[in-house]
C-alpha cells in the first residue's frame, strides 16, 4: 500500500497541535511514532484514521493513496454491545471465514438430500477458498491469542461487561490483530501487558506481513519491530529510516552536524561582511566589496538548530546512611490474599539491583506490598538488615492525597522545610510558579509520578522498592529514571514490564512463572540467552521452587549425569508442549474422551518431570 499526507496541520480549540505534517507509509513499513507527552502522537493517529480533520499547513493540504486498504485501530473504549461474550466478540474478526462456513454448511445440507454435480463443483471450489483464507487454522489462532494475553478458558464465555477497562483494551487488541488489516494502528499496545505477553506480541508483529503504525514509549518494543521512526517535536514530523536505537543516534548526529554547518556559515557571513564594510567606500575596492554582499545574499541560509526538548526533572541525591551488607532475607515466604499466589526464598544484599518480572496476576506487586508491610504474609518470613531505610513507590500512587495541592503534599510530609526549600525541591521535579498550587486530583499521570518521587526521594532512602515506576512517563522521563537508578548508591527492588529499564538497571532477576518463582544471579540479557536452567550464585546452583524450598550444591564430578537428566527433562517438557497444542484442536476439545485422555497423559508426564527434577537436585 501507499499513503501520503503533504502539508497538513491539526488545530483543536484554536490551538495548533501539529503544523507541518508530511508523512508517508509504503509497503513493508513498520512505523514507530515517538515524542514527548502532549506532542501530538495520538492526534496524528486520529488524523490518519479520519477521526480528526486535517487542514492546510504551510501550503495546500494533499492526501494521496494507491488502491483501497483495510485500516484497523483500537479505540480507548469498546463501542460494541457489552452483553456479547468475549469469544463471540473476537470471532467477529473472522467474518469472511464464518460466512464461508455457513455457505459450506448450506451446500452440505443440499448434497445430503440429493446428488447434484453443480453443487459438488461449487462446494469444492468454496472449500479451496476456505482453506486459502485460513479456515482450517483460525480456531487455533484465536485460542492461542486468548491464552497468550492471559485469559482463561472460563473467560471466553464471560460477557464483555464483566471485564475491567484494561482487560477490554486487551480484548479489543486481540480482535484487531486477528482481523489482519492492511494498516494496523496501535496506540500504546504494551499498556496492561506483562513481559511474557509483550514478547509474544512483539514476535507476532515482527512477522506481520502488512503495514503497522505504533505509538509507544516502550523503547525495546520499538527497537525490535520498527524499521521507520517518525519523531514529533515542536509541532513537526521528521522521518528516520531505521529502528529506535538508530533514530536516537542519527538525531543527535544530525543536530551536531547542523550546529557545525550553521556556525561555519555564520563565520563565513561575518568574514564577508567585514570585507564589504571595510572596502565599500574605497573606489578601487568598492566593486569587490559589493560582490561579497551579493555572495551573502545568494547563500541558502542555514537555520540555527533548535536543541531537542529534553527537559526533565533533575535529581541528585544519595542515601542519608548506608545499610549493612545484608538488606533483606526472604525464607519460604507465602504471599496472597484469600489464597497463596506464590512462595519463594531469596536474599538481597547492599548494592543489588533486583528486577522482578513475570506474568500478571501471580504476585509481583503483592510481594512488594508484603515486604513493605502493607499485606501480611500467609506463611514463611522476611527480615530486613540493620540501618535499612525504605522508599516505596506504588504504581497506584498511594502516597498522594488527591485533595492536597502539590505544595501542600510536600509541606505536610516535610513540615521542617522552609517555603524556599519546598520551592527548590518542586522546581527540580519541573513544578514552578503557580503550578505548585495545582491540586493532585487535577494532575496528569506523569505529573503525579513526579510528585510521588519527590516525596520518596527527599527522605533519602537507601533501599528503593518500586512498583512500575515508569508508568505514565514519556521516553525522556524514562531515560531520567533509568539514569537515576543506575547512579543510585543504594539497593533497588523493582517490578517493571519495561524491559529496556530492567536490562539497563538490574543485575539480578526474580522471575514469576505459573508454578515457580526463580532467582537469577544475572541480568536480563543473559536471562534471554536461555541460561535459565541453572541459577548460578557464587559458583553454586540455586533452585527455588514454588513451594519455597531452596537447595544449594557446589560443583562436582557428576556434571555428565546432571546433563543427561536435563536432556530427559527437556524431552518430557517438549512432549507436554505438543500435547497442549493438541488440546487446542477442534477435533480434540470437541471430543470429551480424547480430551480427557490427553489431559491424563499430560498429568503423567508432569509427574515424571517432577521425579526427574528431584533426581537432578540430588546431584
Amino acid at each position: 500500500m501507499y499513503y501520503k499526507i503533504s502539508n497538513g496541520s491539526v488545530t483543536l480549540n484554536g490551538n495548533t497541535i501539529l503544523e507541518d505534517i508530511n508523512f508517508y507509509i509504503k509497503d513493508n513499513d513498520k512505523i514507530g511514532i515517538v515524542g514527548r507527552n502532549g506532542s501530538g502522537k495520538t492526534t496524528l493517529l486520529k488524523a490518519i484514521t479520519g477521526e480528526i480533520e486535517l487542514e492546510d499547513g504551510y501550503s495546500d493540504l494533499k492526501i494521496e493513496s494507491v488502491g483501497s486498504y483495510k485500516l484497523g485501530y483500537v479505540k480507548q473504549q469498546i463501542e460494541d454491545n457489552l452483553n456479547v461474550t468475549m469469544l463471540d466478540f473476537i470471532k467477529d474478526a473472522y467474518t469472511e471465514i464464518l460466512n464461508t462456513e455457513e455457505k459450506l454448511k448450506r451446500i452440505e445440507d443440499l448434497m445430503s438430500k440429493e446428488y447434484a454435480e453443480k453443487e459438488i463443483n461449487k462446494y469444492n471450489s468454496l472449500l479451496s477458498y476456505y482453506e486459502f483464507i485460513g479456515g482450517y487454522t483460525y480456531k487455533k489462532e484465536y485460542e492461542t491469542a486468548i491464552k497468550k494475553f492471559g485469559f482463561s478458558e472460563e473467560d471466553k464465555n464471560k460477557s464483555l461487561s464483566e471485564f475491567s477497562g484494561g482487560e477490554l483494551t486487551k480484548i479489543s487488541l486481540i480482535k484487531l490483530l486477528l482481523s489482519k488489516p492492511d494498516l494496523l494502528i496501535l496506540d500504546e499496545p504494551t499498556n496492561h501487558l506483562d513481559i511474557t505477553t509483550i514478547e509474544w506480541l512483539e514476535e507476532y508483529l515482527k512477522n506481520y506481513s502488512k503495514n503497522i503504525i505504533i505509538v509507544s514509549h516502550d523503547r525495546m518494543f520499538l527497537d525490535n519491530i520498527c524499521n521507520v521512526i517518525y519523531d514529533i517535536e515542536y509541532g513537526t514530523l521528521k522521518r528516520y529510516s531505521g529502528n529506535y536505537t538508530y533514530f536516537v543516534k542519527k538525531k543527535e548526529e544530525d543536530y551536531l552536524k547542523q550546529v557545525k554547518d550553521y556556525e561555519m556559515q555564520q563565520s563565513e557571513i561575518k568574514r564577508l561582511q567585514m570585507i564589504a564594510d571595510r572596502f565599500r567606500y574605497k573606489p578601487s575596492k568598492a566593486k569587490s566589496a559589493m560582490s561579497k554582499l551579493k555572495q551573502i545574499e545568494r547563500m541558502v541560509k542555514i537555520d540555527k538548530p533548535v536543541k531537542s526538548n529534553t527537559k526533565t526533572f533533575k535529581v541528585n541525591f544519595n542515601p542519608k546512611v548506608d545499610s549493612y551488607k545484608e538488606v533483606l532475607k526472604v525464607k519460604n515466604l507465602s504471599i496472597g490474599y484469600d489464597k497463596v499466589l506464590s512462595q519463594m526464598s531469596f536474599n538481597v544484599e547492599r548494592g543489588d539491583k533486583l528486577g522482578i518480572i513475570g506474568m500478571n496476576g501471580i504476585g509481583k506487586s503483592t510481594l512488594l506490598k508484603t515486604i513493605v508491610g502493607i499485606n501480611k504474609p500467609l506463611g514463611g518470613k522476611y527480615v530486613y538488615g540493620d540501618r535499612v531505610n525504605i522508599g516505596y513507590f506504588s504504581q497506584n500512587l498511594d502516597n498522594l492525597n488527591s485533595d492536597n495541592t502539590i505544595y501542600e503534599e510536600i509541606d505536610k510530609e516535610f513540615p521542617s522545610m522552609t517555603p524556599n526549600e519546598i520551592r527548590n525541591l518542586l522546581g527540580s521535579f519541573e513544578f514552578g510558579g503557580d503550578d505548585v498550587f495545582k491540586k493532585i486530583s487535577d494532575l496528569s499521570g506523569g505529573e503525579k509520578v513526579r510528585v510521588s518521587l519527590a516525596k520518596i526521594l527527599n527522605n533519602k532512602p537507601n533501599v528503593l522498592i518500586l512498583d512500575e515506576p515508569t508508568n505514565h512517563l514519556d521516553i525522556i522521563s524514562k531515560d531520567t529514571i533509568e539514569k537515576l537508578l543506575i547512579d543510585f548508591k543504594g539497593t533497588v527492588i523493582m517490578v517493571s514490564h519495561d524491559r529496556y529499564l530492567i536490562k539497563n538497571v538490574c543485575d539480578k532477576l526474580l522471575v514469576f512463572n505459573e508454578s515457580s518463582v526463580d532467582y537469577y544471579n544475572y541480568g536480563y540479557e543473559e536471562y534471554l540467552r536461555g541460561n535459565n536452567q541453572n541459577k548460578v550464585k557464587d559458583n553454586n546452583i540455586v533452585n527455588i521452587k514454588s513451594e519455597g524450598n531452596i537447595s544449594y550444591r557446589g560443583k562436582s564430578d557428576t556434571k555428565k549425569n546432571r546433563k543427561k537428566i536435563e536432556n530427559e527433562i527437556e524431552k518430557l517438557e517438549n512432549r507436554v508442549r505438543l500435547l497442549n497444542d493438541e488440546l487446542l484442536k477442534e477435533e480434540i476439545y470437541m471430543d470429551i474422551n480424547k480430551y480427557a485422555q490427553i489431559q491424563k497423559e499430560i498429568e503423567k508426564l508432569n509427574e515424571e518431570i517432577e521425579t526427574k527434577m528431584e533426581e537432578w537436585l540430588g546431584y
